[in-house]
């Protein structure tokens, strides 16, 4: 697949800032020596490089390749949402048609851009049929909060995951290949919103906005993340078919969206008693804890600019 130049040049600057805060963290090794936080930090930052190149490598095979990176994001990402989950024998033939016909399908009907089925493929017939598949077993106990979790599990897991390579299909660039970079500016305004978010909030945070879901969360982060992140979206206008001040309400929409969505799953974690989803990335904890902003700001993304782009 050929590249688009802007891609090649977000990620030079992505490996450059990726390369000063390995040298900072390095820096703070070598001068305070080994801390619970500087080897927590040194962490952080290597699984960053281990994610950027993934999904670089990703972006250079092709569409198909980004599509099969999310398929089995969400397979993960699924996988973690339903173990803390309440569950039954009863709902066994539900669960292996969730992870092995519902989950493929609905990355399939991406593929084949069947827009008008994907969009409402589970929404509306998962929703309505998969319920049925677990009754029919007859078993009744705590069935609504079975079933509820199941399909949310799928909603956010799946279907909202499955808006990211969607970008794919859009029609806004007069080259196609260049649908690509909407992911790109997707995925970064949103990662690093979360990134500053959490750097401002350790500057100036004293205000917490949900001790009890998020204690690390503050007012000075969340103001100064969303704001920040706005900006240097904007700044990113020229990856995009937008002008910079589209670029940068857009901006703005997602970082919000994305910090609600944290809230959202981190009240899910606080009701299961965990701190993280899963500990497959070392770290940032699971797939979801990765996700967790992305999947919530993708699908109005999408939709937004696939009406008004």
């Amino acid at each position: 697949m050929n590249l688009p130049s802007e891609l090649f040049s977000l990620f030079i600057g992505i490996f450059c800032i990726l390369g000063l805060a390995t040298l900072i963290a390095q820096v703070m090794k070598s001068k305070q020596g080994r801390t619970p936080l500087i080897d927590n930090l040194i962490e952080r930052i290597n699984a960053w490089w281990a994610m950027v190149l993934l999904l670089g490598v990703t972006m250079s095979i092709g569409h198909s390749a980004i599509i099969v990176l999310f398929t089995l994001i969400s397979f993960a990402a699924l996988r973690e949402f339903l173990t803390l989950t309440k569950k039954h024998k009863a709902d066994h033939y539900a669960l292996t048609i969730s992870f092995f016909i519902v989950l493929p399908a609905q990355y399939l009907l991406v593929y084949f851009d069947w827009y008008g089925l994907y969009s409402i493929f589970i929404p509306v017939y998962v929703f309505l049929l998969l319920p049925i598949v677990s009754v029919v077993r007859g078993e009744t106990e705590a069935f609504l909060i079975r079933i509820s979790e199941t399909q949310w599990a799928l909603m956010i897991c799946v279907f909202s995951a499955s808006h990211v390579p969607a970008l794919l299909m859009l029609d806004l660039y007069e080259d196609s290949s260049k649908n690509i970079l909407l992911i790109a500016f997707l995925i970064v305004t949103v990662q690093i919103s979360d990134v500053l978010q959490y750097v401002w909030g350790k500057l100036l945070g004293k205000r917490k906005i949900a001790p009890s879901l998020s204690p690390s969360k503050t007012w000075e982060g969340f103001l100064g993340g969303i704001l920040s992140a706005s900006l240097i979206g904007a700044s990113l206008w020229w990856i995009t078919p937008f002008s910079p001040i589209v670029a940068f309400f857009l901006s703005l929409m997602i970082t919000l969206l994305g910090f609600f969505g944290g809230l959202v799953m981190s009240a899910i974690k606080r009701d299961r008693g965990i701190k993280d989803w899963g500990h497959i990335i070392a770290g940032h904890g699971g797939a979801i804890d990765r996700m967790d902003s992305i999947v919530f700001s993708a699908p109005i993304f999408f939709h937004i600019v696939r009406y008004f782009g």
